[in-house]
């Protein structure tokens, strides 16, 4: 949606833009100002400069403001992904009482299963179309993994099997990857966090959530 539409939300691409994202990498030098990184040190590094904007991801050295460097631990590969999934679950105010769901066994929605534990969730039930993103929701995790079908019409059926994999009424969900399922599977007076990139609109059943 982002690549066809050149957007995402406010932010419309009006110009030539060269791609890059956020990434990690090796030191290999520093400069002679700088006290704290050293070589060997594995960074993620942080967006914040042109020449960041111009390099990032599409070469294989970058020059880089070392204040605009992290050192990462040796278990750790990139800090952008679970640091979603963390955003996530602090918006959202889980902790040991919050039980959840998350929709879309996709990258964002397995770190954000991480993400939950940490933050002390006692039960995370994970929904996706394929069996391989379940499989390794269940490795990372997940109490519970629930296959659904891209089938509209199934809906009703699934919201059922969800509520009865969290033993009742679901009060928080994450919406990863912009399923219906979703608003139909939380609770009256529950909170959806929308995670991932949905539609650029998106219909609220007004009726069934005020019932």
């Amino acid at each position: 949606m982002a690549i066809q539409n050149m957007r995402v939300a406010n932010f419309v691409v009006k110009k030539p833009m060269v791609l890059g994202h956020e990434c990690a990498g090796i030191v290999e030098q520093v400069g002679s100002q700088v006290k704290f990184l050293m070589i060997g040190d594995r960074v993620a590094l942080e967006p914040g400069s042109v020449n960041y904007a111009k390099t990032a991801t599409t070469i294989s050295v970058v020059v880089h403001p070392a204040h605009l460097c992290f050192k990462l631990p040796d278990n750790v590969q990139c800090v952008k992904p679970l640091s979603v999934g963390v955003h996530a679950c602090h918006r959202a105010n889980v902790g040991p009482d919050t039980k959840l769901i998350i929709i879309g066994a996709v990258p964002i929605g397995l770190l954000t299963i991480l993400a939950a534990h940490a933050f002390g969730s006692p039960q995370i039930v994970i929904i996706d179309v394929d069996d391989c993103c379940l499989s390794f929701a269940k490795e990372m995790g997940a109490d519970e993994i629930i296959k659904v079908s891209s089938i509209v019409q199934d809906v009703e059926e699934e919201v059922v099997r969800i509520r009865n994999a969290m033993g009742g009424p679901v009060d928080l969900s994450f919406d990863c990857v912009d399923y219906d399922t979703t608003l139909k599977a939380t609770h009256v007076g529950g909170n959806v966090c929308l995670v991932g990139l949905g539609q650029s609109k998106m219909t609220l059943p007004l009726t069934s959530a005020a019932a």
